[in-house]
């Protein structure tokens, strides 16, 4: 009986041992979150912008006003090391012929300004890439209103990804360019489309630049900061470099 009393005993002892280290080994919840959001923070500082371009939100970083990076995404193996020779973040969309575009009934009120800005892009000399509106459930891009994101902020929008995805999200601030031209509305959707396929702003000193189309460029409508003033037609480089990116 007493041998039967420790063996019993011993196993209890071990089984506590087991759960205690197991639990030791752990890593804390908050801890791990602190490890993925330091990785995120360093992929886009790689990328080129600088922590005063960085804005914490929420569950994303908000950088140079409108380019959104989830504190989640999965942060490539190679951290976002620029790729060496204007304006693009290094990841190609795979499926760049047939981008699927659902528009959210927020922003039903501005179906002309999505479509005219899918047709800037559409309409690219060269280049492969198409946006095509679905009303399916399966899509690339969400794209929907929040008047949330900023009193001088027109429109966000995610980066490309990685592993070959468009941003799938663009956010436009209805309520602050309601009462800009329709061409400034549509400059402001073709500018937020143009982030989910890789590019970054042109005026954006540190910015990764595409093979052979460096250099900066007034009449960019991928210049940032330019909300309701800038160009709002594609510049002779911006469809040169979307070309360059995405060749037939």
């Amino acid at each position: 009986m007493k041998h039967l009393l420790t063996k019993t005993m011993l196993i209890a002892l071990l089984s506590v041992m087991v759960i205690s280290c197991s639990k030791k080994n752990e890593i804390p919840a908050d801890q791990k979150n602190d490890i993925q959001n330091q990785k995120v923070l360093a992929y886009i500082k790689n990328l080129g912008f600088t922590d005063a371009q960085i804005v914490e939100s929420g569950d994303n970083y908000v950088v140079d006003g409108d380019i959104v990076f989830s504190k989640t995404m999965e942060v490539p193996a190679d951290n976002g090391k620029p790729i060496t020779e204007q304006y693009y973040n290094g990841n190609i969309v795979t499926n760049s012929s047939n981008i699927r575009v659902k528009i959210d009934p927020s922003i039903n009120g501005m179906i002309s300004e999505i479509n005219s800005a899918i047709n800037q892009w559409n309409t690219v000399p060269n280049s492969k890439i198409k946006f095509v509106i679905t009303t399916g459930t399966i899509y690339d891009i969400l794209i929907k209103v929040d008047n949330t994101i900023g009193s001088s902020t027109c429109g966000q929008a995610y980066l490309s990804t990685s592993n070959g995805k468009a941003g799938n999200t663009v956010w436009i601030n209805q309520n602050l360019i309601q009462n800009n031209s329709f061409a400034q509305r549509t400059r402001t959707i073709t500018h937020e489309f143009g982030h989910t396929i890789s590019f970054k702003h042109t005026n954006q000193s540190t910015t990764i630049n595409v093979p052979g189309v460096g250099g900066t460029d007034a009449l960019s409508l991928m210049n940032g900061g330019q909300c309701g003033s800038g160009a709002t037609v594609l510049s002779a480089k911006d469809k040169q470099a979307t070309a360059v990116l995405y060749p037939l």
